[in-house]
């Protein structure tokens, strides 16, 4: 037998479950049902760094202060739950050994604190400088905000001895850190079954109208569940759904991948923050190595030049050995298929890439620790920015295109999703996610010279 349905949530991921929650939860909303043929948070909320920060780019302080109202909504429930979904304040830790790039890195940092990231405090090595504060680990009541942009690099020696010699700017970004992405979901969703949502395995096959309205939701077993509202929550099946009510969405896919291995050598400290090189290299091979790769047409990419952005983090508890690496040196736009297709090289791509650094992990080289890979997809818009808000079909909404950050904007994505059913204020950030952008000849101009994706 089928629930009663108000509100039929189309996808189970962070975004769908985020959704019900504060629908439930938060307004007090009843009969809202999560749909998915796949076990809740199973499909792409998991692929993650499960990383947040609120340190973006322009135009607008928009990303900026969506980040800052779902962290303030991460530490208010971290805050009521024990901290059940270990929310930590380790901080991003953006490193290059280029002199070059220190003006265009400040120059963002100023450009991210002015839009509301926090302030920027500059340590040169001078009497003068502000005091830098150190990792609160896993704390984050009374924690720095902003960032710090480390100049003197007897100071980033001081703190990060495991880090290049080479280094010479690192740009501390604090209200940043990490979460388990399981146990938020978790939280979220058990809150949300507790005010009545309920979930249904099924397969939606169509949204059903009258009249241009939404009445109900089709599956591919031929059952239909009658609803007032439906919410595209599809993730990756995000443009597949939006078909289904006749809305071309600006949406495409993007693969990409993740590897887990045990440091056993201790190379990765606990404690470190997010670290993340900005500056392009080539691999550390042999010259041995090197000519044998040029020579091949099928490994020739390997001797290549390859873009900044690797980056790494401790996973687990302070016993735990496990460390994870990411590097998007080759994306790739393509229709999502499960399980993804994954890169066999990708895990000695990301550790030699690494190594420029981190040295010690040429230690791995020649007797790599066996890595564990996979990935999923991040489902964009464009310039980068999600899709929150209605649709032109009466009753219908959609909360997607949430990229890379999907984890650390499902709070207060969700948030804004509500209010737009509840009929409550919006926050002034709105039109900025709202589909209604793309109707804005401003706002399409601003496009062809949009910048930065604010993307790792």
């Amino acid at each position: 037998m089928l629930p009663s349905a108000n509100i039929a949530i189309c996808g189970a991921g962070i975004a769908g479950v985020s959704s019900a929650y504060h629908l439930a939860v938060r307004h007090g909303m009843d009969g809202v049902v999560l749909i998915d043929d796949r076990p809740p948070l199973s499909l792409t909320s998991d692929k993650s760094t499960e990383c947040y920060r609120n340190w973006w780019p322009g135009p607008g302080d928009a990303m900026v202060a969506l980040m800052n109202r779902s962290i303030d909504l991460l530490e208010e429930l971290a805050s009521v739950s024990g901290n059940a979904f270990q929310l930590n304040r380790r901080g991003y830790l953006y490193l290059t050994a280029d002199p070059n790039k220190i003006p265009e890195i400040q120059h963002v940092a100023e450009e991210s604190s002015g839009l509301g990231g926090g302030p920027l405090r500059i340590q040169r090595g001078l009497a003068s400088d502000p005091a830098y504060s150190p990792n609160i680990l896993d704390e984050f009541p009374g924690a720095p905000s902003g960032a710090d942009l480390i100049l003197d690099q007897q100071l980033i020696r001081r703190y990060f001895p495991y880090l290049s010699p080479k280094i010479v700017a690192a740009l501390h970004v604090r209200r940043a850190g990490w979460f388990s992405a399981q146990q938020l979901g978790s939280y979220l969703l058990e809150k949300a079954r507790v005010h009545g949502v309920q979930l249904l395995q099924a397969r939606v096959k169509g949204v059903e109208l009258k009249s241009g309205r939404v009445q109900g939701v089709r599956f591919e077993d031929g059952r239909s569940l009658p609803s007032r509202y439906f919410v595209n929550a599809a993730g990756p099946y995000l443009k597949d759904v939006g078909q289904m009510l006749g809305v071309e969405l600006p949406i495409y896919c993007e693969l990409h991948l993740k590897v887990a291995f045990k440091d056993h050598l201790g190379i990765i400290p606990r404690e470190a923050p997010l670290l993340i090189w900005l500056d392009s290299q080539f691999l550390p091979w042999s010259s041995e190595e090197r000519e044998l790769l040029a020579d091949d047409p099928e490994t020739h990419r390997l001797v290549e030049e390859f873009p900044p952005g690797v980056h790494t983090r401790p996973e687990g508890p302070a016993d735990s050995p496990i460390v994870l690496m990411l590097w998007e040196y080759s994306t790739k736009e393509i229709d999502p298929v499960f399980p993804p297709p994954l890169d066999p090289d990708y895990p000695e791509i990301a550790m030699r890439g690494l190594a420029a650094m981190l040295p010690a992990l040429t230690a791995y080289f020649d007797r790599p620790p066996r890595p564990i890979l996979d990935g999923g997809y991040y489902t964009k818009t464009r310039e980068n920015r999600p899709l929150i808000g209605p649709l032109p079909v009466e009753g219908a909404f959609i909360i997607g295109g949430l990229s890379g950050y999907g984890l650390m904007a499902s709070l207060a994505a969700g948030d804004l999703l509500a209010a737009y059913i509840a009929g409550t204020a919006l926050p002034r950030y709105a039109p900025a996610f709202s589909l209604d952008r793309y109707q804005d000849p401003v706002y399409l101009d601003l496009l062809e010279n949009w910048g930065t994706s604010g993307q790792l």
